[in-house]
């Protein structure tokens, strides 16, 4: 198969996706990486020409790497994720709306363009948990115990789009589930709003609940490979973000298994988006076995 991997620069040396590119070209898969906003593209010849089986996106949320890979879903192109899938996670706000909709545990959610304006909120709704509505990585989240101690519009990350909701006690420890290929995996991570919390990241037991949570998110998302935040409060766990083409930190042989998931979704074509996440069942890797390489035309 041939591959066209979207990694932008503040990507180009992680794990996820360098070494998902070497594994695929191990297994004598043939891949190609563009670097949109480092390059220059004509786009007539990149996109248009259908010469491969699978775009996969690495970029970060506000980048034009996604604007790409909607090009190329457009001209009936398979992507990994499903392009409108993946913007209907990397918008913060849009996300919470989908997601509340469809009866997902998420908290009430504020919108502004400006970070005073959530002032408004009714001082009971305090500690809010205030974030760009297109941030990434934990990037510019802030607990904001108060009204009068909000962040202003000239503070790093508090442009454009801002959401705010209000902070569900927790033990500081979050609940990172990711999906690949259709199973499920859940890390213990130190939640980005406690960082002096001492937190060993390790693999845990999913509960039946949080398995459920992360299976609705992929079909409700129509998302393949995703990860998912959770925070267990006092009333049970509760989704906080969704995440396309995550790290998948401490998932067993996670670079083969994400290679061989999207190997998968390229095959099935365009039209497959949340197959994985709607019908999970076992993958090729045995628990602790190192992966094979996989079938496909190289």
């Amino acid at each position: 198969m041939r591959i066209c991997f979207l990694v932008e620069e503040q990507y180009r040396r992680d794990g996820m996706p360098v070494d998902v590119i070497r594994q695929l070209s191990a297994w004598g898969h043939r891949v190609d990486v563009l670097r949109p906003g480092g390059s220059l593209l004509k786009l007539s010849e990149t996109v248009r020409a259908g010469e491969h089986d699978a775009w996969v996106l690495k970029t970060v949320s506000g980048g034009p790497g996604l604007t790409l890979l909607e090009a190329a879903a457009n001209v009936g192109l398979t992507t990994v994720n499903d392009a409108r899938s993946i913007r209907g996670v990397r918008d913060k706000a849009l996300a919470a709306v989908i997601a509340e909709h469809h009866g997902l545990p998420v908290p009430v959610t504020y919108a502004a363009a400006r970070p005073e304006e959530f002032a408004e909120i009714p001082a009971a709704a305090y500690p809010l948990v205030v974030k760009p509505a297109d941030g990434s990585s934990g990037r510019a989240v802030r607990l904001v115990p108060s009204p009068d101690r909000l962040p202003t519009a000239g503070e790093e990350g508090m442009g454009g789009m801002l959401i705010a909701q209000p902070y569900v006690p927790n033990s500081g420890v979050d609940l990172k589930v990711y999906c690949v290929d259709g199973e499920l995996y859940a890390t213990e991570r130190c939640s980005p709003l406690h960082p002096g919390q001492p937190v060993r990241e390790r693999q845990v037991p999913l509960t039946a609940e949080v398995a459920a949570i992360a299976t609705e998110v992929g079909a409700v998302f129509g998302l393949d490979l995703y990860g998912l935040d959770i925070v267990l409060g006092p009333d049970g766990p509760v989704l906080v973000d969704v995440n396309d083409f995550p790290s998948f930190r401490q998932v067993p042989d996670a670079v083969a298994r994400v290679a061989w998931a999207i190997l998968r979704l390229a095959d099935a074509g365009p039209n497959r988006a949340g197959t994985a996440a709607t019908a999970p069942g076992p993958g090729p890797f045995a628990p602790g076995r190192t992966a094979a390489p996989v079938g496909g035309a190289a």
